[in-house]
């Protein structure tokens, strides 16, 4: 005795182009890889314990918001290997396809190299270079600023570039 077919009416052909469609609709979630930020301080008092404590933050709280909003796997990437890739001070910043690299063999789809430009003890930018690994190139340039040294205003800048992130990477 046959089995009852789940579908009666519906061929094979169809039943594979309904499973096609299904498994089109469902995406991988994105994996990036966020590098430590560095800090590029031009005050006449640079790298004090504190400016250098805030921009150490920035990447935990950073995987943290994207991870909030869901659907990014974080590829954890560890100091001495983003060091051995980041040939000189702002290496891997300014050269996407060496950043991309890096990215690819830790697993990730994306990378995201990040600065704390700082001209002024009033203000700071967060600025961030997002790169599409398998394409090897800059996919987005972001800069935030954010004024004073607080740790909760330094919170809300990390929480605009997260925003802006995800409205680059669910496009």
């Amino acid at each position: 005795m046959r089995p009852p077919r789940l579908f009666p009416r519906m061929g094979m052909a169809a039943i594979v182009a309904l499973l096609c469609l299904w498994l089109s609709s469902v995406r991988a979630e994105p994996a990036i890889a966020i590098l430590d930020f560095e800090l590029k301080d031009l005050t006449l008092l640079p790298e004090t314990p504190e400016e250098l404590e805030r921009t150490a933050s920035i990447r935990p709280m950073l995987e943290q918001a994207l991870r909030d909003k869901g659907g990014y796997r974080i590829v954890p990437i560890d100091a001495a290997t983003a060091r051995e890739a980041d040939v000189g001070v702002g290496y891997l910043f300014d050269h996407a396809d060496a950043a991309a690299r890096l990215g690819r063999e830790q697993g990730a789809d994306w990378v995201l190299v990040g600065r704390v430009h700082k001209p002024s003890f009033l203000f700071a930018y967060l600025m961030a270079h997002l790169v599409d690994a398998r394409a090897g190139t800059l996919a987005q340039n972001y800069i935030v600023e954010v004024k004073g040294p607080a740790q909760e205003v330094t919170r809300k800048g990390v929480d605009r570039l997260a925003e802006k992130i995800e409205q680059t990477l669910s496009r």
